[in-house]
């Protein structure tokens, strides 16, 4: 069996929690790919401008300094992941504002259901 890209961990890992917060749907696969795939790439690019010795400063034709491409995606990949993890209620922000589906019946369903 071949090894699991790092994109399908991050994305097994991204279904994991969510089905431990209880937010997690099948038709939020779509989104958790992207999401998975945003994570996969700012792990990628974050680990080559640590082997660059974190230049976050280029020169510029006219000879000044202006802040090195990477760290304009990276900065870009990080407001991404964070509007996804939102999206997917990943963060303690997030999870304030939803609604977990919880396993069993309420205590009024159970009633409700005992009168049938």
């Amino acid at each position: 069996m071949a090894e699991k890209t790092e994109k399908e961990k991050i994305k097994s890992k991204t279904i994991s929690e969510m089905k431990k917060l209880g937010v997690y749907k099948k038709e939020y696969n779509r989104v958790i790919e992207i999401y998975a795939e945003l994570v996969a790439q700012y792990d990628k690019l974050n680990r080559e401008f640590e082997d660059g010795g974190y230049a976050f400063e280029v020169d510029t034709v006219q000879g000044g300094r202006k802040k090195a491409p990477i760290v304009a995606t990276l900065e870009t990949l990080r407001k991404d992941i964070l509007a996804y993890s939102d999206r997917l209620c990943l963060n303690p922000k997030a999870i304030e504002t939803v609604t977990t589906e919880k396993k069993g019946k309420s205590a009024l369903a159970s009633a409700l259901a005992s009168l049938e």
